[in-house]
């Protein structure tokens, strides 16, 4: 029989099991944690629910669960949390708490969910001190996927750039995705595609904006890169020695090793180069997903998939312009999160996924946070489709437009009319005039570790179940509309001291215990 935990709110101490552990839920008690991608199901408590972090195995088996970030962590509304620093599997269920795996810690403080989250954050993940850089929250985000998938080129580069600028958007950061290298695991610009890549990076830079550029740790197999790591033993293997050759999203390759420390050494070479060659400013660290690695993989360590995710992640760090949607562990660094592409949907896969796998973000110790590609990140989204439905655009711009940062891919420009762009330029704009605050807030969290988008139980008790709305930092609610049609929505407002303001260029006549409330309407 699983021991049980002591469930008295006032007990302090820890509590370290070898094995299975009970805990009994207390009245109201709620929690959260674990798997990004579950968001939607949290707060944990009420219905049945079970996840093993080792695998992603859940209720659910469908490809994206798992695709973003986890944590071997749950956090309660009654200032308990639990934490290993292992994979485990937990079940909510008939009023219990099942966790099982090794050495798992069930934590007990004074306080609600704020005080948990402190008191893990501060002994498990406490924070680098470090923002990623700021520019990332400054301007928008365009990454060049759906209006350029698998066939990015120099003028396409450019071209789309400069329409957005030309149509009103701010510079911001330039994303070059998928197939800018001549192969993957050869990051090496394709010069038949992007014949003089300074020249474009030195244009983008005059423009105002930085750039990225995408990088898995895939390895086409066959190519020349491929040979020379093999020959290092660089590469995962199978027991036989033979290369690991897995399939992925875009087909069959080979994986680096990443927990091998030449094979670090050889990566990060490649990237200084085409910083120090070109001037571009990071990396977007794609792939890396649990599903990709397997227990029996040869590696330098005996890695499990969580010890490979969590390498991967660690790469970013050195990089200052850097993104990220699959991660384990890592609270608490100066990593860019962002979360995995939605279809262009209104329900639960799409545009309402946003907010509640945006606070699990937050809640595992990843502040510095980003939704997917306003309108949704699948392929199935093509631009200037026929079909694009203008009206979940904006809706999508408008939510994105109130997180720390915004990434736009389909150009507005080409796909919608008039009315709906002056929509989305709207949003923008507001993101723009909130970007002191969120810089602040950033900041912030590089210091306390605290999310930048909290759940409102983060600060007001009883508001537990509200998971359309959100905070951001302590004194900004967000409520956008998330249904079709909808032209205003119900706002929750928690009882507090001072007074809420529905305007935020309004000046309160109770300051200074005002507070804001922002509801995107229009």
């Amino acid at each position: 029989m699983a021991p049980e935990i002591e469930s008295d709110p006032g007990n302090h101490a820890e509590s370290r099991q070898p094995g299975p552990v009970q805990v009994d839920l207390l009245a109201g008690e709620r929690w959260w944690g674990g798997a990004v991608s579950d968001g939607q199901a949290m707060p944990f408590g009420l219905t049945a629910h079970r996840r093993d972090l080792a695998t992603n195995a859940g209720l659910v088996d469908a490809p994206e669960h798992g695709a973003n970030q986890s944590a071997p962590l749950l956090l309660s509304n009654r200032g308990r949390y639990v934490w290993s620093e292992n994979p485990f599997s937990y079940e909510f269920a008939d009023g219990v708490l099942r966790l099982e795996g090794v050495d798992i810690d069930v934590h007990q403080v004074d306080g609600g969910l704020d005080a948990a989250f402190h008191a893990a954050s501060a002994a498990h993940f406490p924070a680098s001190g470090t923002t990623p850089a700021e520019a990332m929250f400054t301007g928008p985000q365009y990454n060049t996927w759906i209006e350029m998938p698998y066939w990015p080129t120099q003028e396409a580069v450019l071209t789309y750039v400069r329409d957005l600028l030309d149509a009103g958007f701010p510079p911001g950061l330039v994303m070059i995705d998928d197939r800018w290298s001549t192969a993957y695991g050869t990051w090496r610009f394709d010069f038949a595609r992007f014949p003089d890549p300074a020249v474009m990076v030195d244009q983008l830079h005059a423009w105002g904006c930085t750039v990225m550029l995408w990088l898995v740790p895939f390895v086409s197999a066959d190519s020349d890169v491929f040979r020379e790591l093999r020959a290092r033993r660089l590469l995962l293997t199978q027991a036989d020695g033979a290369p690991v050759v897995r399939e992925w999203w875009n087909g069959f390759s080979a994986i680096m090793d990443v927990t091998n420390p030449d094979a670090v050494t050889w990566l990060q070479s490649e990237l200084d180069a085409l910083v120090a060659d070109y001037g571009v400013d990071g990396f977007k660290f794609d792939g890396g997903d649990l599903r990709h690695y397997r227990d029996d993989d040869v590696s330098a360590i005996g890695a499990t998939p969580t010890d490979h995710c969590e390498a991967w992640a660690k790469l970013g760090v050195r990089y200052a312009f850097n993104e990220y949607r699959a991660c384990w562990k890592m609270g608490g660094q100066p990593l860019a999160q962002r979360l995995h592409d939605k279809p262009a949907t209104w329900g639960a896969d799409g545009l309402l996924s946003l907010i509640p796998e945006s606070i699990a973000q937050g809640l595992i110790g990843h502040p510095f946070n980003c939704p997917d590609m306003v309108g949704g990140g699948e392929l199935g989204f093509a631009a200037g489709h026929p079909d694009t439905d203008q009206e979940l655009f904006v809706r999508y711009a408008q939510c994105a437009a109130l997180f720390p940062m915004i990434q736009f891919s389909m150009s507005p420009k080409r796909a919608l009319d008039d009315l709906h762009f002056g929509a989305v330029m709207a949003a923008v704009e507001l993101h723009q005039q909130l970007v002191p605050e969120i810089l602040d807030l950033a900041r912030a969290a590089a210091t306390t570790g605290e999310p930048i988008v909290r759940p409102l139980a983060f600060h007001f008790a009883g508001y537990d179940d509200v998971r359309d709305q959100f905070m951001i930092g302590a004194n900004i609610l967000a409520a956008p509309v998330l249904e079709r049609g909808a032209m205003k929505r119900r706002v929750v407002l928690p009882l507090a001291s001072g007074c809420w303001l529905a305007d935020q260029t309004k000046r309160s006549p109770c300051s200074p215990d005002r507070r804001r409330s922002t509801s995107m309407s229009r």
